[in-house]
């Protein structure tokens, strides 16, 4: 019923986007550009192929203005004023496509972007977990029947591939250990996957998209869903992962949250900001305010509609949770 309503709202928004947007910057995130079909991500994102994914730069230049880091920060301290409202756009993930794929579209239209990464996955020494339920996912769709075993190991009441391929994707970092399980009951080896299809960025790589003017940033060490950890996980992927960054000459004063900031509390937060070379954090709850004034909410364009689509849908929800005074996240 709520995605009725807001799509109906978002038909009522106007053709100059820019304007009706109801806030001055517009932090889109995408994780992956492909045309073709990838196996460790396509059974937990909804990726767009490039054709979809230029549709959607075309229509965000043609109502933002796309901007790179250090603009991003003067335009915070309040030190650049844009001709419009501006656009900073951003990457999750450090998967290898940004280089291969996203790199050559942003080059000729002349638009920055921001790659988080994952330092235990750079240089394809480590899969996700996420991705190896994917991977997973797939392998019981391809199969003709599934080792009653696995069922057992999942202790599903009612067995069927589905139910298998539900409850495997709905594992959590913390149970990630029976992902490794399943691979090897199911005979799917992750480190030939890693060799053979390269999933994720190399250090060269990288340092490349650095010295063409492309940021590099953290988005934790190994992928956690940071409500799910006690502060002293949060801190110690946190801080690992700045000191990576360092150490390689990338953006180590921002710090991207893997899956959602959903369930963080305040007392994260304080701790984060006591590094006084950290910037700003950055969820992904969409068109939104929070309380924490340095943490900058994203907006997920991989939801299976255009981009067009997805910025009209939030603006009509901001008004409509501004209606209620919904609009903003307040941490305690």
């Amino acid at each position: 019923m709520k995605d009725k309503i807001i799509s109906i709202l978002a038909g009522f928004e106007t053709e100059n986007t820019g304007k009706s947007f109801p806030m001055e910057y517009c932090l889109p995130v995408y994780h992956c550009v492909s045309d073709e079909d990838l196996p460790h991500i396509r059974h937990i994102i909804q990726y767009k192929n490039t054709k979809q994914f230029e549709e959607d730069l075309d229509y965000l230049s043609k109502h933002f203005q796309f901007i790179n880091w250090s603009e991003f920060k003067d335009f915070v301290n309040g030190s650049f004023k844009p001709a419009k409202k501006i656009a900073l756009l951003t990457f999750d993930d450090g998967f290898r496509e940004f280089y291969d794929i996203v790199l050559p579209v942003l080059e000729r239209k002349g638009i920055y972007a921001c790659n988080f990464v994952n330092p235990a996955f750079i240089d394809n020494r480590e899969l996700m977990f996420r991705c190896k339920a994917s991977l997973i996912a797939e392998a019981s769709q391809k199969a003709k029947t599934l080792n009653p075993e696995v069922y057992r190991m999942l202790s599903l009441e009612n067995p069927s591939k589905e139910a298998f391929r539900q409850q495997v994707l709905n594992i959590r970092y913390h149970q990630r250990e029976i992902l490794d399980k399943l691979t090897e009951k199911l005979e799917i080896d992750c480190e030939m996957y890693l060799r053979e299809h390269s999933p994720y960025l190399t250090t060269d790589q990288l340092k490349t998209l650095t010295q063409k003017g492309y940021g590099i940033s953290s988005h934790s060490w190994d992928h956690p869903k940071y409500g799910e950890l006690s502060l002293q996980e949060q801190m110690e992927s946190t801080n690992r992962t700045f000191s990576y960054l360092k150490e390689n000459g990338f953006i180590y004063e921002s710090f991207a949250f893997p899956f959602t900031d959903f369930g963080v509390k305040k007392d994260f937060f304080d701790e984060l900001f006591k590094n006084e070379e950290i910037f700003c954090s950055f969820g992904s709850a969409g068109a939104k305010l929070d309380s924490v004034e340095r943490n900058f909410h994203r907006i997920p364009m991989e939801m299976g509609e255009s981009g067009e689509q997805t910025i009209k849908k939030e603006t009509a929800y901001f008004r409509l949770k501004k209606m209620i005074n919904k609009n903003k996240i307040v941490r305690r």
